[in-house]
């Protein structure tokens, strides 16, 4: 199934090259997939991974193991950001 994966910030670094600019790419996932699991499978340090939001919505870390992608969705993560 096809998920669009979105990266921000520093992590764009974690993103083919062309896909650095949009911060989105495209992707083919196994089915029963999780939040989790993508995250692993692409190498994202968990230490890196602070705000993610599935379709719009958060998903807290606790959830991420079981909350399960579905074909169509847009899967977004954002490091931990200092500001000043």
């Amino acid at each position: 199934m096809q998920i669009t994966l979105k990266l921000y910030a520093f992590l764009t670094d974690y993103l083919p090259a062309d896909a650095r600019r949009s911060n989105a790419l495209a992707l083919e996932i196994p089915e029963q997939s999780t939040v989790a699991s993508l995250i692993a499978a692409r190498a994202l340090p968990p230490r890196l991974v602070h705000l993610v939001l599935l379709n719009g919505q958060f998903v807290p870390a606790p959830q991420r193991d079981a909350q399960r992608l579905s074909a169509g969705d847009v899967l977004a993560i954002w490091p931990p950001i200092a500001g000043g």
